[in-house]
């Protein structure tokens, strides 16, 4: 079984940085596509990025892209957000998910496509 538990998240204004981390636990994840996604409130849990287990293939969603930048330490076991240019319609709890698959081709984008997820970090933008 896989824990993965999220830390990083606060509040900050329009324009901070802040660096989300999901470090796995139970066993190791560097074989597996890992992913991020968040859920503001009264909304879905959305897509924000994906990773695969090589980190040859990353996908983002449109909203993030250029701002977001997902990424992997598998001597850590641990999955990274660097958040830039942070706007007030990026806050939402941030939730990091791993695939059971292993050695995938690729990175889901979709909730069903992940087994394993952390309870969730808090990221809160003000203006």
């Amino acid at each position: 079984q896989v824990q993965l538990v999220e830390s990083g998240g606060g509040l900050v204004q329009a324009g901070d940085s802040l660096r989300l981390s999901c470090a796995a636990s139970g066993r190791s994840i560097n074989s597996n596509a890992m992913g991020w996604f968040r859920q503001a409130p009264g909304k879905e849990r959305e897509f924000v990025a994906a990773i695969s287990w090589s980190g040859g293939i990353i996908y983002y969603a449109d909203s993030v892209k250029g701002r977001f930048t997902i990424s992997r330490d598998n001597a850590k076991n641990t999955m990274y957000l660097q958040m830039n240019s942070l706007k007030r319609e990026d806050t939402a709890v941030y939730y990091c998910a791993a695939d059971k698959s292993m050695f995938r081709p690729t990175a889901g984008k979709f909730l069903w496509e992940y087994d394993y997820w952390g309870q969730g970090t808090q990221v809160t933008v003000s203006s």
